[in-house]
């Protein structure tokens, strides 16, 4: 399922696994989902930012870091106006918060929330979630 108003930087370096949800109003530049993503409305997923490193030139005019591509692993739900910064790996079955900013990669089962986003618990594969 793919939502209205999704935005693809570029198709060719876009991989969509089966089983995916996409909601409306959602970026993608260069990322690989696995099978049964679940991505919320609003949410960004980027591979590169502005260059900033210059003082001396404004930075509309600096173009752009490397490109970084993104990894979103199966069964992963990403949770609305969610920002997933370049470089990142989401591990199998994690969670990411509503307007969590993912600034590092993602371990398999965590669920992450916050500015930048941290471990809050992990899921348990038999059922039961614990506390970190």
């Amino acid at each position: 399922m793919i939502g209205p108003n999704l935005y693809i930087g570029n198709g060719k370096n876009i991989k969509i696994g089966s089983g995916c949800r996409i909601n409306e109003n959602v970026y993608l530049e260069k990322v690989t989902l696995g099978n049964n993503v679940l991505i919320a409305p609003n949410v960004s997923i980027l591979s590169r930012m502005h260059a900033f490193d210059r003082t001396d030139t404004p930075m509309s005019l600096q173009g752009y870091s490397q490109e970084r591509a993104v990894t979103i692993s199966d069964d992963v739900w990403i949770g609305r106006n969610a920002v997933v910064l370049p470089g990142v790996i989401i591990g199998r079955g994690a969670i990411v918060g509503a307007g969590a900013v993912v600034t590092h990669s993602v371990p398999d089962f965590a669920i992450v929330a916050g500015v930048p986003a941290k471990i809050v618990r992990f899921r348990d594969p038999m059922g039961a979630s614990h506390v970190e």
